[in-house]
């Protein structure tokens, strides 16, 4: 039973420590970890007082650890402070993930220090692939994740490698038709890569496999290898006490 703890914030401190107050007492409920808690910097993000998120990101991160559960980290631009935030709360035993990671290969040994897991989405696809790759190269094997994000972070990729979400409202028909052109190599001038479509177009959850391969591509190894280490570890991380899911298969 995922929390969006973001969501529970309206500027009052009273409501998120009465929220907390009930996720405790009710310890037993099927809450596995939370999410998405965080920090950002961004367009949206700066509709916020950067300085009531740092506020209420200690006390989520604070409420996690209480509860010896993994924290879902969405963070934009704001990845130094973060890390101090995590660094002076942490370490943390059952884990963080650090979703859609886009911070630098120098920060990923203090983050792995202090529990992390460092999930990637289509939007690794927007990074420079010679800074991607030396990121990724820093991350343990054991710490990878792959994640959808869907509806958001549709991957940089050949238009005819992705699934398009039915009924998107960004996309006309004529782009669902092309698309079908380009699957039959029928020679209709169509847009050639996702660069092409709408900034609005939805991400269908399918369009993982993209960033498995992209991933895979950087590591060096087979996208078998890398779905299997990633399955793994979200295995470790998300299986917890009477899961039906065992922590090893």
């Amino acid at each position: 039973m995922p929390f969006n703890l973001v969501q529970v914030y309206s500027g009052e401190d009273s409501q998120l420590v009465h929220f907390s107050q009930g996720l405790v007492c009710n310890h037993s409920l099927s809450c596995h970890w939370r999410g998405q808690i965080g920090l950002d910097k961004g367009s949206r993000g700066r509709e916020i007082d950067f300085t009531d998120q740092v506020e209420v990101f200690r006390q989520q991160l604070e409420l996690a650890k209480e509860l010896k559960r993994p924290a879902s980290i969405h963070c934009v631009r704001a990845f130094g402070d973060m890390l101090e935030i995590m660094k002076s709360v942490g370490p943390f035993p059952a884990g963080v993930i650090l979703h859609s990671y886009l911070g630098s290969a120098e920060m990923v040994p203090e983050f792995s220090k202090l529990g992390a897991y460092f999930s990637f989405s289509g939007f690794l696809m927007s990074m420079k692939a010679q800074k991607a790759k030396k990121m990724l190269k820093r991350i343990s094997m054991e710490r990878i994740l792959l994640e959808t994000d869907a509806p958001d972070a549709l991957p940089n990729a050949a238009l005819d490698s992705l699934f398009l979400v039915d009924g998107d409202p960004s996309l006309s028909q004529e782009i669902y038709a092309q698309k079908e052109g380009l699957a039959s190599n029928d020679q209709s001038p169509a847009p050639r890569d996702s660069s092409a479509l709408p900034k609005e177009t939805l991400n269908h959850p399918a369009n993982i496999h993209n960033v498995l391969v992209y991933v895979a591509s950087l590591l060096d190894m087979s996208k078998e290898e890398v779905a299997e280490l990633s399955y793994r570890n979200a295995l470790r991380l998300f299986s917890y006490e009477g899961s039906k899911v065992p922590r090893e298969m």
